[in-house]
């Protein structure tokens, strides 16, 4: 018998968290090689990625750390943040997360590791979340029509300027905004309106009738705080055949009348405020609301109720042809990641309130400030606006500098709005005690005898809005925010559609080109710390002094993982990235003289972000055909990139392809755009098979985005938040976006998102990710992600075509599966196929994309090869049912195929008329049984979701039997 030396190293549990992020055992992993006819991970890598861009050293991070050591680590980082008292307001403000939707819903993984409702029937419970959202968006706006959340107030105003553009055919390239929309706001739109061909001008909303424009911006209530009637500047925007544009405060909206009343044409803003915590910018849910008539040119998600094969009422996504994985190069924007987490949260946040709640919430917040500005006029300052909601501007004057200091030296922050003036923003946290503090700030010794008991009693019950402006429309009358009021009946509430839904915690995910790897708790921990969810994006950096050297840390190994110079972390979602990247190149080019350079080539394989980004950045779109293996045809490529040289700006690849291959010419191809004066973009969506053995940088792209949300562990939160910094070379670095609120910055490129890092507070998940995983750790990951995909590949290929592999006969990490000829012989589609998975407790691999009639699937290093052979046993069982069929045992209309996703209300009907049993519908193998996901609906009907569109909450009845 052998013993083995026992070492303290090898005791030490430093690497411990690797093979508990990694699925397979290594026993496993000597079974699936073995499967392969392999010997061994690193000989699969040598079949698999071409030695041309193979790396010659490991990557250069730090050694991988234990969990409890990681958060130890980053708690020194956390308390270098000082959460001050925030009065900066600018649409971020303080808020109470209740503690029902903290616990249930931001930190618990049944919410946030689920996908984007793509597969409705297994996705109920976020779906009626999101419609909650819309519908209270829908009230409190008075519009007809929300969509399911944008990415934060900024890039909803943007959206607002380029579906208002498309929708109106006035012959005007002008946008007016108002000079008292937020600052973020006004520099986010002007950077997307650059490459549109729309000219903005900025300047008081009463000089709107002087310009002649297809739309105005205008502000309710101004990001200074005042509030002024919208009617007249609404009605002088409608007399010129132009659209209105509203920045509304949704918790103001609960005291203010609705900009629907005043007939507004678009309404945005951010939902923060209802829930979510400012997290230094985010993750925060944006609104879009509109009227029905422009519902088909709309941005973003709209959730919509339809009915399943029961005819009962069923939720899912509506009108998808609008969106960019479509419509591509058409679309009407670029978005895919949206907020949908956060939306939920906000849209429980009201359900929790419910309308007398919230009413409470935001009279306590107004009487605060007329309490507040009662006190300062008292003493001498006077606000300027004597119509205000919670923020008051005021002129300090020569006491400014003495102001700022004491506010430092209390803790607080106050809005800086030049050298003679400052702002004040009341908010949910906002106490009487806070008052007391707040007097002895701004006013000094004047303070001394305010009493906050006494000017309560000497205001009168009027508020200080304007009669006219007070609301008189009711809100949130459904009985959905009318139910839920007391803790017991929320948390139930909240399970009881957590439970409707697939997520990771019931089994894997195998979504290809989404990369639904583990989402650790570890990692997941410091996202609620108070010092990482507490601050405001425009806090002084010397209060974020563990957020910077973080964020500086991530900057660094991210530039170390993917071979490029630098950084920027602001984009807040992958098609941001894209979009900032695509930006970067833009102005590279016209700062060399070569401004003409407006040609974006692009794979007929591409993902349909880069189409559509590429449009959005004022880009002509050249489609590259791929060849019959997939790749990218390099000859077509190279007539292309001759016949436009001139104009050549980049191309927009995806590697390993979206066919999930390593095409062994993608040096060949980098150096064909380069020859020609172009750019090569990489897009990052298919990281997860790059980490530790190869770069982008080193195979010769310019620029990328990596998104977060996928290869560095961030949760997809049923459909957002994600995040998608760029990485470029050094000739790129200048053209990275600029702080939207940074005079500093004013020459850089304009912003992409509103706060200066995105979505800050969700960086430190891929900050412990790193950590606990070191280079070593990251290598082997993108190696199991690898065998677990050829491992898929391989047990279904006697069953299901493979469509493309690479030379060697291998995939990269994820790999498709062709039902074409199946469906021309029986008549069984993809969609079949995906619904009869959710008999067996999958989520559907992604369909028909790249290739229609398709599934393509892909596992991830997370997943063990027992939950690999579930769902390799599951298709296989399926394509034997497909052969049922083809033999004439089932016709295809009274298949189990067809009649998937079955429901509990079928097993246990009285009657049953179907040629297969019960047992076959439920329970089609022994192991289902052992955790059993029912799906609450049976089929929906896309067609007629589309055709009689509803995207509000129905009511009760309409679920009764």
């Amino acid at each position: 018998m052998t013993t083995h030396m026992v070492t303290l190293s090898s005791l030490l549990p430093y690497e411990d968290f690797i093979q508990r992020h990694i699925g397979p055992s290594p026993e496993e992993v000597k079974a699936m090689l073995a499967e392969l006819d392999i010997s061994t991970t690193d000989e699969l890598i040598k079949h698999t990625v071409p030695e041309a861009i193979r790396l010659s050293e490991s990557l250069t991070l730090s050694e991988p750390v234990d969990e409890s050591t990681v958060l130890a680590k980053l708690k020194q980082l956390a308390v270098q943040n000082k959460p001050y008292k925030s009065y900066i307001g600018m649409g971020y403000n303080d808020t109470v997360v209740p503690p029902v939707i903290l616990r249930n819903v931001l930190e618990n993984p049944g919410w946030y590791t689920a996908y984007t409702p793509y597969q409705p029937e297994i996705s109920q419970g976020r779906l009626e979340g999101l419609l909650n959202f819309q519908q209270m968006v829908i009230d409190l706006t008075g519009m007809e029509l929300a969509n399911a959340s944008l990415l934060d107030e900024a890039t909803a105003a943007a959206e607002a300027m380029t579906m208002c553009k498309r929708v109106n055919k006035k012959r005007s390239d002008c946008l007016f905004v108002a000079s008292d929309v937020h600052p973020q706001t006004i520099a986010l739109i002007k950077t997307r309106a650059e490459y549109l061909g729309i000219q903005v001008v900025v300047g008081a909303a009463g000089d709107i009738e002087n310009h002649d424009v297809f739309a105005g911006v205008i502000a309710y209530p101004s990001t200074l705080g005042e509030v002024t009637a919208l009617q007249k500047i609404i009605d002088a925007l409608h007399q010129q055949q132009a659209l209105a544009i509203v920045t509304a405060d949704l918790l103001s909206l609960v005291l203010l009348e609705p900009p629907g009343a005043f007939g507004a044409d678009v309404v945005v803003g951010s939902a923060q405020r209802f829930g979510v915590p400012m997290g230094y910018g985010g993750p925060h849910a944006a609104f879009f609301a509109t009227k029905d008539k422009f519902k088909r040119s709309a941005p973003g998600r709209i959730i919509g109720v339809s009915v399943d094969s029961r005819g009962r009422p069923a939720l899912r996504m509506a009108m998808q042809t609008r969106e960019q994985h479509i419509r591509r190069e058409k679309a009407t924007s670029n978005i895919c990641t949206a907020q949908a987490l956060l939306a939920n949260m906000a849209g429980f946040y009201a359900v929790y309130h419910g309308p007398k709640g919230l009413k409470k919430i935001a009279q306590r917040v107004h009487r605060l400030t007329q309490i507040l500005a009662a006190g300062l006029a008292q003493s001498g300052i006077t606000p300027v606006f004597s119509h205000y909601f919670d923020t008051l501007l005021l002129t300090t004057g020569e006491q400014t500098t003495e102001v700022l200091a004491r506010a430092e030296e209390a803790g607080i922050n106050l809005r800086v709005v030049n050298k003679q003036q400052v702002a004040v923003s009341l908010d949910e946290t906002t106490t009487p005690e806070a008052l007391t503090i707040l007097w002895r700030v701004l006013l000094g010794a004047k303070s001394d005898g305010l009493q906050v008991t006494q000017l309560d009693r000497a205001l009168n019950n009027a508020p200080a809005i304007p009669d006219e402006l007070q609301r008189k429309h009711e809100l949130l009358t459904h009985p959905v925010f009318n139910r839920y009021h007391s803790e017991t009946e929320m948390l139930r509430y909240l399970k009881r559609l957590e439970n409707k839904d697939i997520s990771l915690v019931h089994s894997m995910i195998p979504l290809g080109s989404c990369t639904m790897k583990l989402n650790a708790t570890t990692e997941m921990i410091p996202v609620s710390w108070p010092e990482f969810s507490g601050i405001h994006p425009y806090a002084p950096t010397a209060q974020t002094q563990g957020y910077q050297q973080l964020l500086n840390s991530l900057c660094e190994q991210l530039a170390e993982i993917t071979g490029y110079d630098a950084v920027s972390l602001q984009p807040n979602s992958g098609a941001q990235g894209e979009y900032a990247g695509l930006l970067a190149i833009r102005k590279y080019h016209e700062s060399i003289g070569q401004q003409q350079r407006d040609v974006c080539l692009i794979p007929s394989s591409a993902h349909g972000t880069n189409p559509a980004s590429a449009s959005m950045a004022g880009m002509r779109v050249v489609i590259v055909d791929c060849d019959e293996q997939g790749n990218v045809d390099l000859s077509d490529l190279e007539n292309k990139a001759k016949q436009y040289s001139d104009q050549l700006s980049c191309v927009m690849i995806t590697y390993p392809s979206t066919h999930g291959v390593f095409e062994e010419g993608v040096k060949t191809l980098c150096e064909i755009i380069h020859a020609h004066g172009g750019q090569v973009y990489m897009d990052g969506a298919n990281l997860n098979a790059q980490v530790g053995l190869t770069k982008p940088g080193l195979i010769g792209s310019d620029v990328s985005h990596l998104n977060l949300h996928k290869t560095f562990c961030i949760p997809h939160g049923g459909g957002g938040p994600g995040m998608g910094p760029i990485g470029v070379k050094s000739h790129l670095e200048p053209f990275l976006p600029g702080n939207p609120v940074s005079e500093s910055d004013s020459e850089r490129v304009g912003p992409v998102s509103a706060a200066p890092y995105g979505s800050a507070s969700i960086l430190p998940i891929s900050w412990v990710y790193l950590q606990l995983m070191g280079g070593k750790g990251l290598t082997k990951a993108t190696e199991i992600a690898i065998l677990n995909a050829n491992y898929i590949a391989k047990r279904l290929s006697d069953h299901y075509p493979v469509l493309y592999t690479g030379k060697a006969g291998y995939v990269a990490h994820e790999c498709i599966i062709d039902l074409r000829p199946l469906k021309t012989a029986t008549g069984v589609t993809e969609e079949d196929v995906a619904k009869r998975l959710m008999d067996f407790g999958f989520h559907a691999p992604t369909m028909s994309f790249p290739v229609p009639g398709t599934l393509m699937i892909e596992p991830t290093e997370s997943e063990s090869k027992a939950e690999l052979d579930r769902f390799c046993e599951a298709m296989i069982y399926i394509r034997q049912e497909i052969e049922q069929v083809a033999q004439g045992v089932y016709a295809v209309d009274n298949s189990p195929l067809r009649h998937a996703p079955h429901t509990q209300a079928d097993i246990f009907s009285d009657e049953w008329t179907r040629a297969y049993t019960r047992q076959v519908a439920a329970y089609p193998l022994a192991w289902v049984e052992e955790n059993k996901v029912w799906p609450t609906v049976n089929r929906i009907d896309n067609v007629y979701g589309d055709r009689h569109l509803m995207c509000s909450c129905p009511p009760l009845s309409s679920y009764q039997e």
